[in-house]
């Protein structure tokens, strides 16, 4: 009968935006969850005969709440590590989720240390990525990014670099060089801090003497209290050699004539510590990377050593490359690992977990793993968060639409009861 199928059409009608309601519900919570993403509500009809036929259908119902996976605002939040994700692809994490133990995928970068110095998602699963293999590298297989939470060794200093201008005006000093007044009998100085093999700082210094036209020399000295067998109050010469610039200020040639080496109290003996005035044109080099003789006032411009003394992990940076580092107390960043960003064919087919969680399924395909930015991944923005893709005012939008249609089909149901009551009355 025409007038039940109507009444069971607004039934469904009822049901279906009952369930859209539900969707527009969800959006609405979940304005301020960092990396959701909002779901439409897809209606079908329904067929109440045979396919081609041309009668009335039954109704309509929701077939599913389709996700939205469009770019959510990027906000900054100048937390170190935090970090938000610029286009198509999923952070990793690994670990147990109500009871389920798998790997989730998340936009949600709300990320945080362990105790145990592992880097965790906002429910504590572990953030996977490309561990650091110790050698400058990382590993070629995805794994948890662990930072070690013991101190790192010192690093004695082996190399020294110092980049100057000599003065090529400038008088050879009247006196002789003498090392307990070097001050005196130089033309230039400079002080660097180095480290022996316990860590221990020490100050070296460096003094360079005009000795002829195009020709200088340099000394540096260390402090004979800080010396194995040196005498406190008196310097000691720990290397010695000679500079040559050719016509247009280049250096020409850095000879080492006497030590290089420094054996420092309670240390290794024998440090060995190479002086990098740059490369000189005699080895192949442009001569003016680093010690320069022009016709200015001689200054030195900058100066580095390699060396650090130990230190303690005091923090985390996340670098735009995906790059997890460890900060240390001596200053050093030391990289643990480099986040990975999955991507899959489609993620309208990905399962949702919750939590700010997704799950591959058969629809969505398996995920394909790779760095940041690489492959048409998303681009990472660090100290920054991905905020919810919903926007209010659709929504609102979305609720009186629903609502209407409610009623439009609560309608239906009165009216076709009201028929029935007629046709009841016919007999009377």
């Amino acid at each position: 009968m025409s007038i039940l199928r109507a009444m069971y059409a607004g039934v469904a009608g009822l049901a279906a935006e009952s369930g859209a309601l539900g969707v527009v519900g969800d959006n609405v919570a979940n304005t301020s969850t960092v990396g959701f993403k909002q779901s439409r509500a897809i209606f079908a009809d329904i067929l109440g005969a045979a396919v081609g036929s041309r009668e009335a259908g039954s109704g309509v119902r929701m077939v599913r709440a389709q996700q939205l996976f469009g770019q959510g605002a990027i906000v900054n939040t100048g937390q170190a590590t935090d970090v938000a994700l610029s286009g198509d692809g999923f952070l990793v994490a690994s670990g147990a989720v109500d009871g389920i133990q798998g790997t989730f995928y998340t936009r949600a970068g709300q990320l945080t240390m362990r105790t145990d110095g592992t880097i965790v998602s906002p429910e504590g699963l572990a953030v996977q990525g490309y561990p650091a293999d110790g050698k400058g590298g990382y590993a070629s297989t995805v794994g948890d990014i662990k930072l070690p939470n013991g101190s790192i060794p010192p690093r004695p200093t082996s190399t020294l670099k110092v980049s100057a201008n000599l003065d090529a005006n400038a008088t050879t000093p009247a006196a002789a060089w003498d090392p307990q007044n070097p001050s005196a009998t130089s033309n230039l100085s400079t002080a660097v801090t180095v480290y022996d093999s316990l860590g221990a700082s020490h100050s070296l210094e460096l003094y360079f003497r005009k000795t002829a036209a195009g020709s200088w020399e340099y000394h540096a000295l260390a402090k004979g209290s800080e010396v194995t067998g040196g005498t406190p109050g008196t310097n000691v010469e720990v290397a010695t050699g000679t500079l040559t610039f050719s016509g247009s200020g280049a250096l020409q040639a850095n000879a080492l004539t006497a030590g290089g080496t420094v054996s420092f109290a309670g240390a290794t003996a024998a440090q060995a510590i190479a002086l990098d005035f740059g490369k000189p044109t005699s080895t192949g080099g442009t001569g003016t990377d680093g010690i320069t003789q022009f016709g200015s006032p001689s200054s030195v411009l900058a100066q580095s050593q390699d060396g650090y003394s130990a230190g303690s992990l005091s923090g985390v940076k996340i670098d735009s490359d995906g790059t997890v580092n460890g900060v240390y107390t001596n200053g050093q960043t030391l990289a643990a690992g480099k986040l990975a960003v999955a991507k899959f064919r489609s993620n309208d087919g990905l399962g949702r977990a919750g939590h700010n969680l997704w799950v591959a399924t058969r629809e969505s395909g398996d995920p394909a793993l790779g760095g940041v930015g690489t492959g048409g991944r998303a681009a990472l923005v660090s100290g920054s968060l991905e905020q919810s893709n919903v926007d209010l005012t659709t929504q609102f939008v979305e609720l009186i639409a629903h609502q209407r249609s409610f009623q439009a089909n609560s309608k239906t149901i009165t009216t076709a009861d009201q028929m029935l009551q007629e046709l009841m009355t016919i007999k009377q």
